[in-house]
């Protein structure tokens, strides 16, 4: 990996640690719960779409407070509201296998989604500022492998413990893992150079939200957080009820193995970054999306080692897409970068918690409808992306100098 030559060695080292904890821990704690969902229907006596809640109503809380959030930034600091936020979601975590009643198991999971709204924007917001140009686009892509690795390891957790024991323990070791990510977060990550409020004199919170709302390629860059991402949920959420269910009728441990298809996300974040590069954000934007539509028309026959591998093109296609559509929000941003990725992740989890809840119910027409439903979506962020993004030779032309990474005084 290049580092900007300003940039020491081992303080470079640290942020890519506090990030890579930082993505993990916070989606650990996101994510689990889908492993978990037919459980939790059947403890509860609840539906898909109800069970699904656990997902959603996080998501929404996470939506909800990153505007909030870029606010509580810009006036005590990135590195300080980061490391705020994700040990109060970790507390919470803790405290979640202790509680006997659905609504509030679902208004606790609203809190945590709150607490760890300080987390996914302001992250991307401190990279575009902390690390040089030359290695942005690869230190951003090693901190979605981390999220990447998170909500894997969640779901990989919690659904053979449910399946041994039950929810409440995959839920308590979920938590203890998110404490001590947190805890390397808080040790590892260190205080930007970049004064609190420093951003602020030229641009407030509102200004900055609606400067970047009024930008068609920002607005595109929000359309495919908001569509992939709700597409993504979808798939994870009900695909594992599918496979329970006849033809396949695979027991619950076994249906925790689809999330291994998460790994190849790691890998393909990095990926994209290298082909980003050579062939520009736009033409792998695009492909990405397109493989998407294929992995997902896979997953529809009856036949388990095409859903297997339909599952194994989409989540690749879709962890390539969304590296680069986040990563590339902050370097597009003319003014009010906090604003700008603090949208991003607004709508990316509101389309998590829109379609992880109609993809619900899309399922009560069978898995064919809830694929329909997914690549419908997918169709639409393509043709915003071909609509409204800069080709390559464009994105030369209009990227804004990115502020190198120095190490904190």
């Amino acid at each position: 990996m290049s580092v900007d030559e300003r940039t020491s060695l081992p303080e470079h080292r640290r942020v890519l640690i506090a990030l890579v904890a930082l993505g993990l821990t916070t989606f650990v704690q996101l994510y689990y719960p889908q492993a978990l969902i037919p459980a939790l229907s059947r403890d509860f006596a609840v539906d898909a779409s109800q069970a699904a809640l656990t997902i959603s109503g996080a998501t929404v809380g996470l939506a909800v407070a990153a505007l909030a959030w870029s606010w509580v930034a810009d006036r005590i600091g990135r590195a300080r509201a980061m490391r705020i936020a994700i040990v109060s979601a970790a507390l919470i975590g803790l405290l979640l296998p202790f509680v006997t009643s659905f609504p509030l198991i679902v208004g606790l999971r609203v809190a945590q989604g709150v607490a760890l709204g300080g987390t996914p924007a302001l992250a991307l917001a401190y990279l575009n500022e902390q690390v040089g140009r030359r290695a942005a686009l690869t230190a951003g892509a090693t901190y979605i492998s981390g999220t990447v690795v998170g909500g894997l390891a969640g779901r990989l957790i919690a659904a053979p413990i449910a399946d041994l024991a039950d929810w409440r323990v995959a839920a308590l070791v979920a938590g203890a893992l998110s404490a001590l990510g947190a805890a390397v977060t808080v040790i590892a990550l260190p205080r930007e150079r970049r004064a609190a409020g420093a951003e602020q004199p030229r641009h407030g919170m509102w200004q900055g939200m609606l400067v970047n709302l009024a930008d068609p390629r920002q607005f595109a860059l929000y359309a495919q957080g908001f569509l992939l991402m709700g597409a993504q949920v979808a798939v994870f959420n009900y695909l594992g009820y599918r496979l329970e269910m006849e033809p396949f009728g695979l027991p619950p441990a076994l249906t925790a193995v689809i999330f291994l298809a998460g790994l190849s996300g790691a890998v393909s974040a990095r990926l994209a970054a290298t082909f980003a590069a050579r062939f520009g954000r736009r033409r792998v934007l695009l492909a990405s999306s397109l493989t998407m539509v294929l992995g997902a028309a896979l997953t529809v026959p009856e036949r388990l080692t095409s859903v297997l591998v339909g599952l194994l093109l989409f989540t690749t296609a879709y962890f390539s897409a969304h590296s680069i559509a986040s990563g590339w929000v902050g370097p597009m941003a003319t003014s009010g970068v906090t604003q700008a990725t603090s949208l991003y992740t607004l709508f990316y989890y509101a389309g998590s918690s829109l379609f992880g809840w109609l993809g619900g119910l899309a399922f009560a027409a069978g898995w064919a409808g809830t694929a329909a439903m997914v690549i419908a979506i997918v169709l639409i962020a393509f043709t915003i992306a071909r609509a409204l993004l800069p080709d390559p030779a464009e994105e030369v032309r209009t990227q804004p100098p990115t502020r190198p990474y120095a190490a904190p005084r």
